[in-house]
């Protein structure tokens, strides 16, 4: 076990830094240092492991075996000090530190604007950070510990490392032109879309991982001819004949005028969104009392229309 006792917790922030930003420079700038300091720093962390921890020798800084192995523990050690400190700023009523919250590209956002102004007005010590990104990307950030919780867009189970709460389970529905041979159908198996150019989001998105994995079970891989961040956006180009667009049943019943919408079975595909963290390792004070809040708030995106109930844009 790496003797993490023996290094300096200044080294270890250094060593974070250069990982996640991805060179000395950026990491200097992050930590408000001179470049130099930050390389005697590190030579001085590989000089006590007898190990190189970063490979210098290419264009971009990357780990090397022995970083990879240390990523971990550096993590763990600096989180146990923060999570320490913010412990006994609790206790003295004084919650303090640093959350970073994960969002949908393409969610609306006026629900999570006021949950977290409202996080900031009780708890004015703590920083909050928004990242907007892709379903993929925002569950690697929560199982690798950059971000602290995160609504996400799953196929129909929470994703491994990871648990959380279901907010939306929305079957999706196949929208047509009005005059489309498919129009007039009560329902539709899914293999009736075998030969038809679909719409749906790109990949990467918990919606479009939905409508592959229940393809697959029915036998064939779809065939995607339009692709867009936004659920409605591909209501609007299904309205204009590009094809035959794969969506939340919600978002579809607000185009009841320029198209057709018929629910898919055999199997019926699902988008559902959760809010989500890390299943395993402690969570700061600050993460614990935003989920507490979150847990509260209605789901960024949902609206009271009662044609609108469910998020129109938030399944990335």
């Amino acid at each position: 076990m790496l003797e993490l006792t023996l290094m300096e917790l200044r080294q270890l922030e250094y060593f974070l830094a250069i990982t996640e930003e991805g060179g000395f420079t950026r990491a200097a700038a992050r930590a408000h240092v001179a470049q130099p300091g930050v390389s005697v720093q590190i030579r001085r962390l590989e000089r006590e492991l007898g190990q190189e921890l970063f490979d210098r020798t290419g264009r971009t800084i990357r780990l090397t075996q022995a970083g990879e192995a240390l990523l971990p523990y550096a993590r763990a050690a600096l989180r146990a000090i923060d999570d320490g400190r913010l412990a006994v700023d609790e206790l003295a009523g004084l919650l303090r530190g640093r959350v970073t919250v994960g969002m949908l590209t393409a969610t609306p956002a006026d629900n999570l604007i006021d949950l977290l102004a409202d996080f900031h007005t009780a708890h004015p010590r703590v920083e909050v950070s928004l990242r907007e990104d892709t379903s993929d990307n925002l569950v690697e950030g929560l199982i690798t510990g950059t971000i602290d919780l995160a609504w996400v867009s799953t196929a129909g189970r929470t994703p491994d490392g990871l648990t959380g709460v279901v907010v939306t389970d929305e079957p999706l529905v196949a929208v047509v032109i009005p005059d489309d041979p498919l129009a007039t159908r009560a329902s539709l198996p899914l293999a009736a879309l075998a030969d038809r150019v679909l719409g749906s989001l790109p990949p990467g998105t918990g919606l479009r991982a939905a409508l592959e994995q229940s393809c697959a079970t029915a036998g064939f891989t779809p065939r995607i001819g339009f692709e867009a961040s936004a659920p409605e956006v591909l209501v609007k180009l299904a309205a204009r004949g590009m094809g035959v667009a794969v969506v939340p049943a919600p978002v579809a019943a607000l185009h009841p005028t320029t198209t057709r919408h018929i629910p898919l079975t055999d199997p019926e595909p699902r988008g559902r969104i959760e809010l989500a963290w890390r299943a395993e390792g402690p969570l700061s004070p600050p993460a614990q009392a935003l989920i507490t809040a979150a847990r509260r708030a209605p789901t960024p995106g949902h609206t009271t229309h009662p044609q609108a109930s469910a998020i129109a844009g938030a399944h990335e």
